[in-house]
């Protein structure tokens, strides 16, 4: 059994890891970290992410400006910038090393303890990448709650609302720490390799023989 599900959770792994990592990047550079919609002119909304600040028209399309300055943005981004960075970094170092820790990949096959350890190292990795991924959009959407029901600010000034790019880096730490925990989980299950096995019956038909020319008159 083991040797047909470990590389069916390896090949899980890997897979939930990738598409993790694809929509952490993509949530680095989506603009819809925050959504404003205006009540004096429904047909804008304005859009906020790490690097620039967009605005949505139902006629002339999308019109975006980058930042002037990194150090004019509010903590939650500026801090935010840095770790979607170390999360997309350690992801994609976590798919090179789990890449060549694979049972099916050949190179290294006779050293099986140096694969595990690049397994358990991918894995980890993605657990990194998977938390660094998670709590920037969770800062952000906790600031923009607290925004949204401050009392101290009047209510005819607009009030910023989520945005589709943190739904995305939630679903992208979750695939970084599913995949991350399915690949660790196969370094402890037992592996039967092929080669042992056909050792095993190999020794076992020969006991056999041996046994019958003993019992022969």
């Amino acid at each position: 059994m083991a040797l047909v599900y470990r590389p069916m959770m390896q090949l899980g792994g890997i897979l939930f890891s990738l598409l993790g990592w694809v929509l952490s990047c993509l949530t680095t550079y989506l603009p819809q970290w925050k959504n404003l919609n205006l009540e004096l002119n429904e047909l804008e909304i304005w859009t906020m992410g790490l690097w620039q600040a967009c605005v949505v028209q139902e006629e002339g399309g999308m019109q975006c400006k980058d930042f002037d300055s990194f150090l004019a943005l509010p903590p939650e981004l500026r801090f935010s910038r840095i770790l979607m960075f170390f999360s997309n970094g350690s992801g994609f170092l976590g798919l090179l090393l789990s890449g060549f820790g694979l049972d099916c990949l050949k190179i290294g096959e006779r050293q099986q303890e140096q694969k595990k350890r690049l397994l358990l190292f991918g894995g980890m990795l993605f657990w990194i990448s998977g938390i660094t991924a998670i709590v920037p959009v969770s800062w952000v959407a906790h600031s923009t709650v607290q925004e949204f029901w401050d009392e101290n600010i009047p209510d005819i000034v607009p009030r910023w609302d989520f945005g589709e790019a943190l739904f995305v880096g939630w679903l992208a730490g979750f695939c970084l720490l599913l995949g991350g925990s399915l690949l660790n989980c196969t370094i402890c299950s037992t592996e039967v390799h092929p080669s042992s096995g056909h050792y095993a019956v190999a020794e076992q038909q020969d006991r056999c023989q041996h046994l019958e020319t003993e019992t022969r008159p």
